[in-house]
């Protein structure tokens, strides 16, 4: 039986009840709330940004996962991590110095991450891996919730997974894009441990149903 929990992200939610939405979740079962922080920059679409965790840390409950697919994340980071997020992945592909700017987060004791879009090779942040606290593997190019889920990136997934045992590494896996009830099994059996899904709950009429169903097809 696999072992992982459901990151429901906010960019799916309705923002007009926001509060409600995020307690009607974590009521489900959701221990993290997926953050997309996007700046129009390094994808197409533009998001959120610090005080927007700032208000969730009012009501949230569990661990505020902040992905920034942004460019030049090192101007970013401090702002978020002085907002509270508890988690902040940044991509390999976005930053020069990916090493010094993790050493940054994990000083500010918030867990570091470092995701990978669908074609940017997994040998790109080998040498990282001791270093990092949550690898995210892009499982569609980001930018957009909806999108159809990529099942070529779970070769990067398994190979996560036997690095960390082999090598008795401590980083989760983490998998973003196009996870739902038909999608989730082939996720966690390749080894990812936390499941981001945006559509495939906020766009379902009950959360808690949805959230159940996540959860007994993906064991």
């Amino acid at each position: 039986m696999n072992t992982f929990h459901i990151a429901p992200s906010i960019l799916s939610a309705d923002f007009s009840k926001l509060e409600s939405e995020v307690r009607e979740v974590e009521a489900a079962g959701a221990s993290w709330i997926h953050v997309d922080v996007m700046d129009g920059h390094f994808v197409p679409n533009l998001t959120f940004g610090p005080d927007l965790v700032r208000t969730l840390k009012k009501f949230a409950q569990g661990s505020l996962d902040c992905h920034l697919m942004v460019q030049n994340p090192e101007r970013m980071v401090p702002w978020f991590i002085e907002a509270g997020a508890h988690g902040i992945t940044i991509h390999a592909e976005a930053t020069a110095d990916a090493s010094a700017l993790l050493k940054v987060i994990r000083a500010s004791g918030v867990r570091a991450g470092v995701s990978l879009n669908p074609d940017t090779p997994l040998s790109s942040i080998e040498a990282l891996l001791p270093e990092l606290d949550l690898v995210l593997v892009m499982s569609v190019f980001p930018g957009f919730s909806g999108q159809k889920f990529m099942p070529e990136v779970l070769e990067k997934v398994r190979k996560l997974k036997a690095i960390k045992k082999s090598h008795g590494y401590s980083y989760l896996i983490e998998i973003d894009g196009g996870i739902g009830p038909s999608t989730i099994k082939s996720a966690t059996d390749a080894g990812a441990e936390i499941l981001v899904a945006g559509s495939a709950v906020f766009g379902a009429t009950d959360r808690a149903a949805a959230m159940k169903t996540l959860m007994e097809n993906g064991r």
